[in-house]
């Protein structure tokens, strides 16, 4: 069955879709993470265009984050006033991306901006976290008690200024490196379409010291505002969000998530980042190929067609 999609300008297999959106709700359930960072690949891959892609992806992302922010405030593991602090920097860092992404669509070059972004990023966080689930791995065959950072040891963050107090995790820091983190990612999430919650859940671990059962709720709160900016933002600028596309994928994500949840429960947190790890670099490694390889079409009137 076929759906026109009204802002990618293009006939669908609804099934497709939907199967892609289930497959991305269970992987978001499975590993807590939006699942932006492999949903755009994948519409890029099945031939939606990259900027719809980016936008349409946002849409997903907030639906997906909702849900998780909910229930991990009803068990207290959210710092309000450092998502708000975070909010700040995102929604100035969405602006930016938002009016760069229409900068870069006027000249022709978003497509390879976005590619070069995800084999960037992946590549790094994807080998940095194979890296140390591996090592975690070979410690717990060894029966080596694994240790893990405690929160409050601040280094180089506590002697910045304009230190603010964040009772619920327990920290006095200065707002600047939040301000900075949150302005990074929200960035990032009008760039390429995704919470980015791969980038801030390590930087508030290891740069913030938050406690981690507060990182995970404090970080989807953040997503779920930053990401909505942006997508209505990308939708009111660029028109670069479609709705029929977006309602597909979340009413298949909310199913799929479900089923990750319980998948996800049965494993171990070092098993669960290695596998994440593995199909981070393997989204790294499909987006490379393809800006290696010679295309089936050398030219193409898409643009003009749209300038028509």
């Amino acid at each position: 069955m076929h759906i026109y999609l009204p802002i990618a300008e293009m006939s669908a297999n609804v099934w497709v879709f939907l199967g892609m959106g289930w497959a991305v709700g269970f992987i978001s359930g499975m590993f807590g993470v939006g699942g932006g960072f492999l949903l755009t690949p994948l519409l890029i891959f099945s031939g939606i265009p990259p900027a719809i892609a980016v936008g349409t992806g946002g849409a997903q992302v907030v639906a997906s984050s909702v849900a998780g922010a909910l229930a991990q405030y009803r068990r207290n593991n959210v710092d309000i006033k450092m998502a708000g602090v975070l909010l700040i920097g995102g929604i100035f860092g969405g602006v930016i991306g938002v009016q760069i992404v229409r900068i870069l669509r006027a000249a022709g070059q978003f497509d390879l901006v976005v590619a070069l972004c995800y084999v960037l990023f992946l590549g790094v966080i994807g080998g940095l976290m194979m890296i140390e689930s591996a090592n975690a791995m070979r410690k717990v065959r060894a029966g080596t008690v694994l240790s893990h950072r405690q929160s409050g040891q601040h280094g180089w963050v506590h002697h910045l200024p304009l230190k603010m107090r964040f009772h619920r995790s327990k920290l006095y820091i200065s707002a600047v490196p939040p301000l900075m983190i949150g302005a990074f990612v929200g960035f990032m999430a009008a760039i390429m379409g995704v919470g980015g919650g791969f980038i801030l859940v390590p930087a508030m671990i290891y740069l913030l010291r938050m406690p981690t059962s507060v990182v995970i709720g404090t970080s989807l709160l953040q997503i779920v505002f930053v990401t909505a900016a942006t997508t209505i933002m990308h939708a009111w600028s660029n028109h670069s969000v479609d709705i029929v596309l977006a309602a597909m994928l979340i009413l298949a994500g909310v199913i799929g998530a479900q089923a990750g949840a319980s998948a996800g429960s049965k494993l171990k947190g070092e098993q669960l980042r290695f596998m994440l790890a593995a199909l981070v670099l393997l989204v790294c490694v499909r987006i490379g190929i393809d800006l290696v390889v010679t295309p089936a079409e050398l030219f193409s009137l898409d643009r003009l067609k749209g300038d028509l």
